[in-house]
């Protein structure tokens, strides 16, 4: 029996994975690099070892590091949890080799596994469906995927449409591959633009029973990483359906799996599918198949680990469970840091574990507090929703994130809500195109009125005996200037007299009541709360008519201050990987001019619009903080 064990990982993975393990009665021991030294999940566990350093390459991808921290902690069995050294043969055979026991497969396991290459060639030797690419593809090959052999998240991929694009993608992707994974090995495969990512949740013991624990659709994709799942998947036909599961059954049993892993397909719109990879380890998305099988997986590792066997009968699956993941990312994408101020879902009856007849689940890593680096993933927490119909589930989650106060980073909360909105999404036609597609919801009218509720709540913060707004010149307004991320600049001028509020732009607008925190406005006889919070000069504003992120501006900004014409500020910080322009080049809109890396990955810096560029103030190698001038762009 386990008695202490340590989980090779950070964040939400280790919080998930302590949880079971208090449940079991299992001890725990957390690792962390320095900038994860005061993280949640360090705090919960019962020890902590530090690892050294920043960078993954420093801390959690070092295979001695992690089996020295287990042996001095005295664990006496390792989680790889996901990503990093989850999926690494070495690993697993060093674990053991050091007298630990492994919560996952056998190391042979995971090496058939670990090169997606290799794992084709295995699934077709075994009779399953793969999408296989020429050595010298051609235009009629076109478009194509090139893919990281180990790894997944998104990392190490690249859509190529056109046969001169192939040479540059694949050194962009050889390199990110190289820096998330270890391995810079990649390889191509047929893209299908429209088609569907279904897998199935597998879980294998070591007596020979495999259990295939129903499908999860995973199509709702940004940059070819996952970010709304669900189970099961929407449409199936029972045919397909039963296909996939023995399919998934045979690709397990051809490598002797045991454990929990997941087999992944690709679901062309005529019924096809073909293997993309399997993934020896614990998925992401792994709280939906537990949503709708009411199993504890982590649990489940952790007995198959200690010999148990998996009963005769696998579980029934019940309703419909969906899955939002929430990245702090601005409304381009692009990952964002900084402090979260504040995290708050309201509905949640559960963390890290789902119960018969819960309808509502959290999944996170971060807390209020907590600095969202540059060195790791941008994912804030996974919400999961429970009911017993998909467009109950869906209706419960989207309501769940349009209520959420998520303060201090901008995410893709408004993104998430309009896809679990979107017509095409609760008709059940999913497919990995389709999230692009769909825009982001803004607040219908409440930017304004929220700016007007933060400068009201301000005034009301400084309130002495008279009401702010009185004046022995009664014409003299308030005026108060906002920001939101995108750059767009509000400007508020009201007065508070003796017949009430008196708004620009607002001519119908009263103040019902106004507090530091809270403030209430009728408009047209309709009155709403909004609730506001201040942090420094930053403002976050949460009403039903969606949340708003403002900056508080000075009256008289410092001139000094603003940035010269055409310049390129870093959108993040990072490190800046490679350059492709020099000083006096012509450039023209859209060109590349540098990539910075940040969060495991690569992002282009490119030139806004046509002009020369007149200066480069980086070189490769170099670390640059948030808003950096990166380079300057003058028209032509």
């Amino acid at each position: 029996m386990i008695s202490s064990l340590l989980v090779a990982n950070r964040g939400e993975i280790a919080r998930r994975v302590f949880r079971s393990c208090r449940e079991l009665g299992i001890a725990t021991v957390a690792v962390h690099s320095d900038p994860d030294e005061g993280a949640p999940y360090v705090r919960e566990a019962d020890a902590a070892v530090r690892l050294p350093g920043a960078a993954p390459g420093e801390t959690y991808l070092r295979v001695e590091a992690l089996v020295a921290a287990a042996l001095a902690a005295g664990a006496d069995a390792v989680h790889p949890g996901y990503g990093f050294l989850s999926e690494n043969a070495e690993f697993a055979a060093a674990v053991q080799a050091a007298g630990l026991r492994w919560v996952g497969p056998p190391p042979a396991a995971i090496a058939a596994m670990g090169s997606k290459t290799e794992a084709k060639r295995l699934m077709a030797a075994a009779g399953v469906p793969v999408l296989s690419a020429p050595a010298e593809p051609t235009e009629a090959d076109l478009p194509l995927l090139v893919k990281a052999a180990a790894g997944g998240g998104g990392r190490g991929m690249r859509v190529v449409r056109e046969l001169a694009e192939l040479p540059g993608a694949l050194v962009a992707a050889r390199a990110e591959a190289a820096k998330a994974f270890g391995s810079d090995e990649v390889f191509c495969e047929p893209y299908l633009e429209t088609g569907r990512h279904v897998e199935v949740q597998l879980l294998a013991d070591e007596h020979g029973t495999v259990w295939a624990l129903g499908e999860r659709d995973c199509s709702l994709q940004r940059r070819h990483q996952k970010v709304v799942e669900e189970a099961p998947a929407p449409g199936l036909d029972g045919r397909v359906r039963a296909e996939l599961h023995a399919a998934a059954v045979a690709a397990a049993k051809a490598i002797g799996y045991v454990g929990a892993g997941t087999a992944e397909f690709l679901l062309a719109s005529d019924g096809r599918f073909y293997f993309l990879e399997m993934n020896t380890r614990l998925q992401v998305e792994h709280p939906v198949t537990e949503a709708v099988t009411g199993l504890d997986l982590v649990a489940w590792q952790v007995r198959i680990a200690e010999g148990a066997a998996l009963p005769a009968e696998q579980p029934a699956l019940t309703g419909h469970a969906i899955e939002a993941r929430l990245y702090a990312e601005d409304r381009q994408g692009q990952p964002q840091t900084g402090t979260l101020h504040l995290l708050e879902i309201p509905g949640v009856q559960e963390e890290f574990t789902s119960s018969p007849g819960r309808t509502l689940r959290l999944d996170s890593g971060v807390a209020a507090g907590s600095t969202v680096g540059i060195h790791y993933d941008a994912m804030l927490a996974k919400v999961i929703s429970w009911a017993p119909t998909r467009a109950e589930a869906a209706r419960r989650l989207a309501d769940a994130l349009s209520r959420a106060r998520i303060h201090g980073l901008v995410t893709n909360r408004p993104q998430l809500v309009a896809a679990l909105r979107h017509p095409a999404f609760l008709a059940g036609e999913v497919h990995t195109a389709l999230l692009p597609e769909i825009t982001r919801e803004e607040p219908p009218v409440g930017i304004e009125l929220a700016a007007l509720a933060a400068a009201l709540a301000d005034a009301a913060s400084r309130r002495t005996e008279l009401p702010s707004g009185w004046r022995n010149l009664p014409s003299q307004s308030q005026v108060k200037r906002y920001r939101t991320p995108e750059g767009a600049e509000h400007e508020v001028r009201y007065r508070l007299t003796r017949d009430g509020l008196r708004a620009e732009g607002f001519p119908e607008a009263e103040l019902v009541a106004a507090e530091a925190e809270r403030v209430t406005l009728r408009e047209a006889g309709l009155a709403r709360s909004f609730r506001v919070a201040r942090y420094g000069s930053l403002v976050e504003v949460d009403s039903p008519l969606g949340a708003v992120t403002l900056t508080a501006l000075d009256r008289f900004p410092d001139r000094s201050a603003q940035t010269e014409p055409g310049a390129l500020l870093a959108p993040m910080p990072g490190t800046v990987v490679r350059t492709a322009a020099a000083p006096g080049d012509t450039v023209s809109a859209g060109q590349p001019l540098l990539w910075l890396e940040a969060m495991k990955m690569e992002h282009k810096v490119c030139a806004p619009a046509d002009g020369i560029l007149t200066d480069l103030h980086v070189k490769p190698g170099q670390q640059v903080d948030l808003g950096a001038v990166l380079a300057v762009v003058q028209p032509a």
